[in-house]
C-alpha cells in the first residue's frame, strides 16, 4: 500500500510537473507572439515614417524643381522681350537710317534735276551725223 501510494505521489507529482511545463510553455509561446506581434507592428510603423520620410523629401524635391524651374521660364520670358525689344529698336534705326537715305537720295536727285535743266544742250547734227543717226556714207 506504501508502494501504491508512493507510485501515486510520484505520478501525481509527475502529472503536476507536466501541468506546469505546459503552462510554462503556453505563457512562453504566448509571450513569443505576442513579442513577434509587437516586432511586426514596429516594423510596420518603421516602414510607413520611412515612406512617409521619402514622401516628404521627393513632394521637397519636386517643390524646389518647380521654384528653379519657375525662375528658369521667368528669366528666358525676360531675355525673349528684351531680345524681342532690340529687333525693334535695330528695326526703328533700319527704317530711320533709310528714311534719312531716301531724303538724301531725293535731295541730290532734284539738285541734280536743276542742274541738268540748267546745263547746254548738246549739238544734234555733230561730225557728219545728220538728226543724230549715222547715214552710211562719208
Amino acid at each position: 500500500m506504501n508502494i501504491q501510494l508512493e507510485e501515486m505521489k510520484q505520478n501525481q507529482e509527475c502529472e503536476r510537473r507536466k501541468r506546469i511545463a505546459e503552462e510554462k510553455h503556453k505563457e512562453w509561446v504566448q509571450k513569443k507572439r505576442e513579442e513577434e506581434r509587437r516586432e511586426r507592428k514596429r516594423k510596420v510603423s518603421k516602414e510607413m515614417a520611412e515612406k512617409a520620410t521619402k514622401e516628404l523629401e521627393k513632394m521637397q524635391l519636386q517643390e524646389k524643381a518647380d521654384v528653379k524651374y519657375k525662375e528658369w521660364l521667368k528669366k528666358k520670358r525676360a531675355e525673349e522681350v528684351e531680345k524681342k525689344k532690340k529687333e525693334k529698336e535695330k528695326e526703328k534705326e533700319r527704317e530711320a537710317e533709310l528714311q534719312e537715305k531716301r531724303t538724301r537720295s531725293e535731295k541730290i536727285f532734284k539738285e541734280w534735276l536743276q542742274n541738268a535743266r540748267n546745263k547746254p544742250q548738246p549739238a544734234l547734227n555733230g561730225y557728219g551725223f545728220p538728226h543724230g543717226k549715222s547715214t552710211g556714207l562719208y
